[in-house]
């Protein structure tokens, strides 16, 4: 692996274009664009504030950022550095905005919810749709990009609305069979929607393009329900994770259960390995060392470590949540399925420091790495089974079927790697720390090994 040097970020805002030819930042109120490869900046905006968020169009010709506090988005052009655009919301407040998968329509989300306005680039022609629902995840399109599903509260019920992107007239409307909608989700193929109801009701609905209800999943009742939801990318899974530590596979014939993952504290299925990391701090005599190194080289005290495999049955590291407190730390808080759909990645919030992994063809467990610090993010490789981790230290892991192996980060000062995520060609990770950025460069073919 290779390494970049540093570059400085804001509010973790730095997106890869679509077309992986560009790397942009936000630095405050500044965006910066680099050449992805030679990482040479070829263009540079100031915006009005303080950006909280900023995204690419669909054909990376274009670059939204959101000042949600002054209630203003701006869109620049890389074609035509000195165009630019500006969206004020007013005095009604803006409290999310996005792109259509156009690339040429802005969606803004007002304040309180009362509206979401369609802002567009080419005819500046303005669209509204009331009611929007406050959720964790009400808005979602199609993968080809042909509709919008969006979650909608009226008169203390829940429905859906289905748009098409092109004009943006409804194409059905239907209420939903939920108590309080938390999320919806089209699949890959965009054939069914996947709607489910808020933690105290455990429900998942599967609607049809036309507003049919499919199938309807409850597991049990008068518990806290659904934590995380994930499709397979070929549709033929959805992945349902659940506060009572469990994951549920539901196939996409029947829309019944298959098979469940359980998350027990004593692992003694002998199909599976056990990684456990192990850290040693190397012991450097001080006849060694001199003043360049001491001031320059960060990594000469940095603690190593590497994966060592645990002699079965083997006790994963639990803390108990407290029952006292709102959103308990407990339940399958995230779900990642490989780009093959061959492996499902999973954490259970209690247990914090450890990463499972399931073989979806066997429906078995296949490695749980058990990490020194709670597990912050972990992603999957867009083309490869492969699987990068952080824990806010200094660190990057990778899993395949082959091995572990962690990398320290070998940058001046202390990076402390706190999410990553891949390349569109899965030849590169970005690493962001607090403040910073860092490219990690993969070698051709590399794969991981028990290090």
């Amino acid at each position: 692996m290779n390494f970049s040097e540093v570059f400085k970020q804001s509010n973790q805002l730095c997106k890869v274009s679509p077309d992986g030819k560009y790397l942009a930042t936000c630095v405050q109120y500044r965006l910066v664009v680099r050449d992805f490869n030679s990482l040479q900046i070829v263009h540079l905006y100031t915006c009005l504030d303080l950006v909280m968020h900023m995204e690419w169009s669909s054909d990376s010709l274009f670059i939204l950022c959101a000042m949600y506090k002054r209630g203003l988005v701006q869109v620049w052009s890389l074609e035509q550095p000195d165009w630019h655009c500006k969206i004020d919301e007013g005095s009604i407040g803006l409290v999310s905005s996005r792109w259509s998968p156009d690339g040429r329509h802005v969606l803004n989300t007002t304040e309180f919810n009362l509206r979401v306005t369609i802002w567009s680039l080419c005819t500046k022609s303005v669209s509204y749709i009331k009611y929007p629902k406050a959720c964790q995840k009400g808005m979602d399109f199609t993968a080809d990009g042909r509709y919008m599903a969006l979650a909608e509260r009226r008169e203390c019920k829940d429905y859906i609305s289905v748009f098409v992107c092109d004009n943006w007239h409804l194409l059905r409307h239907f209420e939903s069979e939920t108590q309080d909608l938390a999320g919806l989700e089209w699949s890959p193929n965009g054939c069914v929607l996947a709607v489910w109801d808020n933690c105290l009701e455990y429900k998942i609905l599967l609607y049809s393009l036309d507003g049919r209800l499919l199938s309807s999943y409850s597991a049990y009742e008068w518990s806290l329900g659904i934590k995380s939801v994930a499709w397979s990318p070929s549709s033929q899974f959805l992945a349902v994770g659940s506060y009572d530590e469990k994951v549920r596979i539901l196939n996409h014939i029947t829309w019944k259960k298959i098979t469940e993952f359980e998350h027990p504290t004593t692992i003694i299925n002998t199909k599976a390995v056990v990684l456990k990391e192990v850290e040693k701090r190397p012991v450097v005599g001080s006849e060694d060392l001199s003043i360049h190194q001491l001031t320059m080289d960060n990594s000469l005290f940095s603690t190593q470590s590497k994966y060592e495999i645990t002699q079965l049955p083997a006790q994963v590291p639990v803390i108990k949540p407290d029952p006292d407190r709102a959103n308990p730390k407990i339940g399958i808080s995230a779900l990642a399925i490989s780009a093959d759909n061959r492996y499902l990645a999973t954490k259970n919030d209690n247990m914090p420091q450890s990463l499972w992994v399931w073989d979806m063809l066997r429906l078995g467990l296949l490695a749980v790495l058990e990490q020194t610090a709670p597990v912050r993010c972990f992603v999957w490789d867009p083309h490869r089974p492969r699987l990068a981790l952080c824990t806010g230290n200094t660190k990057v892991y990778l899993w395949s079927p082959a091995g572990c192996v962690s990398v320290n980060v070998p940058v001046e000062g202390s990076f402390q790697v706190q999410s990553l995520f891949w390349h569109c060609s899965g030849s590169s990770l970005v690493l962001l720390s607090k403040e910073h950025i860092c490219l990690c460069y993969m070698e051709a073919g590399a794969s991981c090994g028990h290090t």
